[in-house]
């Protein structure tokens, strides 16, 4: 009777104190989700806001407004509208481009065996360690001499060219699929190509979205090689030389509230894509590579 009453006290004990874990646990992830989600919940506000300047003594607008999302394009100074197409398009096909990229040099890597694998292995990573930027300069002048400078396609070709070194999740990933998915493919009369195609990639929902959203985003939002490249072409700027140029000392009074409203703006592709492949990532990784 009395082990009977100290295992009792003792699982309510462990269950109380387990209880007082979790309420800590959910009280610090409520406080670092609020951090976080301020300065975004802010520039929503300052969008809406009716006067001008950087500055502001109150949180809440007190003049709300529409004005600067038609501002934003609806301007002889800024073209912003032309600036979201740009970015759209490079950031599309840089994405398929790269995706594929990526996918193709990550099932070599996992599933052929040839000579200088390792070594090959090796200096993508360690390539993959130096900064982009430090190319700039060369590529440029590349671009320049093949005439595509000051070009979109310069862009696409930049973000995408280096794509297959960023191969070593999606490697890690195809190293969890079941080789015996190929043999069996192989003694059926598969090809290699027919076997990553029909038979890898669609077991590989999760590592695609990845790398499809990882891909979209880097020219969504690079500054760097847009500023670089395009120099004082406007027309072939992206969002995010254009937002900057709004915020320079000239402008920035003048332009804040409407770069707030653009930042806005350019959050919600991002926020649709992620939505729309959200369910693919996360059904991937609940029920793994290969069920069964």
């Amino acid at each position: 009777m009395t082990n009977t009453t100290q295992g009792s006290t003792m699982k309510e004990g462990y269950a109380a104190r387990k209880k007082a874990v979790n309420v800590a646990v959910y009280i610090i992830l409520s406080v670092m989700v609020l951090i976080w989600i301020f300065p975004i919940v802010w520039l929503i506000l300052r969008s809406f806001e009716g006067e001008k300047g950087m500055s502001s003594s109150h949180f809440l607008p007190q003049k709300w407004t529409f004005g600067n999302y038609i501002k934003l394009f609806n301007n002889e100074d800024f073209m912003f509208g032309q600036w979201f197409l740009n970015t759209l398009i490079v950031a599309i096909f840089t994405c398929i481009i790269s995706t594929l990229f990526i996918l193709m040099v990550s099932y070599a890597f996992s599933r052929l065996r040839f000579k200088s694998r390792k070594t090959f292995l090796n200096i993508g990573l360690i390539l993959g360690m130096f900064p982009g930027f430090m190319s700039m300069a060369a590529t440029y002048n590349i671009m320049e001499i093949l005439g595509l400078g000051k070009s979109l396609v310069a862009l696409v070709i930049v973000y995408s060219a280096g794509a297959g070194l960023g191969y070593q999740v999606a490697k890690g990933f195809f190293d969890t699929i079941p080789r015996s998915l190929d043999e069996a493919a192989k003694i059926d009369g598969a090809t290699r190509n027919q076997i990553f195609w029909i038979i890898i990639l669609p077991l590989s929902k999760p590592i695609i979205v990845y790398t499809a959203l990882t891909t979209f985003i880097g020219p969504w939002t690079d500054y760097i090689f847009v500023d670089y490249f395009m120099k004082d072409n406007q027309e072939t700027y992206t969002v995010a030389l254009g937002l900057y140029k709004m915020i320079e000392k000239e402008f920035v009074t003048e332009y804040f509230t409407t770069f707030c409203a653009g930042a806005v703006v350019i959050a919600i592709p991002i926020t649709i894509l992620f939505v729309i492949m959200q369910r693919f990532y996360v059904a991937g990784v609940t029920g793994g590579a290969v069920k069964g």
